[in-house]
């Protein structure tokens, strides 16, 4: 068994794609001149970067999440009330219709693209469900890949408010905080999507795990707000909610509920002919937030007037989200600084 996952690693040419039992390489497919005649169904703007004829993106008749998905979160570990806000909006801001452009629900469009085998989309709403606060760190301040199940079953079997199963459209949301050591955390991944073991949770459930790289590894899963030490005289950019830990893992887990929508059981969306080690529709666009994005560039992002740096909308809130790719089409797409 294989878990996907995301990296944040700046300066690479290649990013490091983590499975549950050992990692392979992925490649990334960087920018040409290449046109599409389906171009225009998008607009004249410049929204497409890695186009590449070499992406073979296939979908393998598994399920999809065309019911209105319901993300359920579990606070591991200590959290500050506006750090919740913040991953709060963003998750509210997928659906939302009224924000302002460029926006979150603009990027979820092209997820929303996606489709199972009855030729029906990926549902437009995204909804966060309940909560579970789990601040006493009942695993443990370190945690495996096999003991982030534990928690989840925790949370769905707990005795007060646990949190309700639903394998059809729920997802199931780990946050782990700064101060929580996870299993190949800042080495390998910044976060990862998989589905719960009946023999550890009792039911087969899709999840994510994403982790607070305030403490340990900024420059790697904060990146841009963070940089690097071993890229002298980069300058981090200002986060858009005054977080860097939390504002870098905003664009984690937009990577990993977008690739849980499209591919929640593995079987679904992905590059590659082995299931066992997919590519999906973030993990093809990683590192590429606007145009001329790829490598260690971000690609154009707007710059607010306070300084901050985002690319996308929210209801209330500005956010940094990395784009996903777009089958119908072969680009990476999402909202552009160049839109305006």
């Amino acid at each position: 068994m294989r878990q996907a996952c995301v990296t944040l690693y700046p300066a690479l040419l290649a990013v490091t794609v983590l499975f549950f039992l050992s990692p392979t390489l992925a490649w990334r497919p960087w920018p040409h001149n290449k046109t599409n005649a389906q171009d225009s169904i998008f607009g004249d703007s410049k929204k497409f970067e890695g186009s590449s004829e070499f992406v073979h993106l296939k979908y393998h008749m598994g399920p999809v999440l065309t019911a209105n998905i319901t993300v359920h979160t579990i606070w591991y570990g200590t959290w500050q009330r506006s750090q919740k806000k913040i991953i709060r909006e963003f998750i509210n801001s997928i659906s939302a219709v009224d924000s302002r452009h460029p926006s979150v629900a603009g990027w979820w469009r092209i997820v929303q693209m996606y489709t199972d085998q009855t030729g029906s989309n990926i549902s437009k709403t995204v909804r966060l469900g309940q909560e579970k606060n789990d601040r006493f760190y009942s695993h443990g301040k370190s945690l495996t890949r096999l003991s982030i199940q534990s928690v989840i079953k925790s949370a769905v079997t707990a005795r007060t408010k646990p949190l309700p199963v639903n394998a059809k459209s729920g997802l199931y949301l780990l946050l782990t905080s700064d101060d929580v050591v996870v299993q190949d955390f800042c080495g390998q991944v910044c976060g990862f999507h998989y589905f719960t073991f009946p023999s550890i949770v009792g039911y087969t459930l899709p999840y994510a795990w994403v982790g607070n790289s305030q403490k340990f590894c900024p420059g790697v899963c904060a990146y841009p707000f963070a940089v690097p030490d071993y890229i002298p005289g980069l300058k981090p950019l200002k986060s858009p909610n005054g977080d860097v830990g939390v504002d870098g893992m905003v664009s984690v887990i937009g990577h990993e509920i977008a690739e849980l929508a499209t591919n929640p059981l593995v079987n679904a969306w992905y590059a590659g002919q082995d299931p066992s080690f997919p590519v999906e529709i973030a993990d093809l666009c990683e590192g590429i937030y606007g145009t001329g994005g790829g490598g260690s560039y971000t690609g154009q992002l707007f710059n607010g007037e306070d300084g901050a740096t985002f690319n996308m909308n929210g209801i209330r809130r500005r956010f940094l989200v990395q784009w996903v790719w777009n089958h119908m089409v072969n680009y990476c797409s999402g909202p552009n600084a160049l839109d305006q």
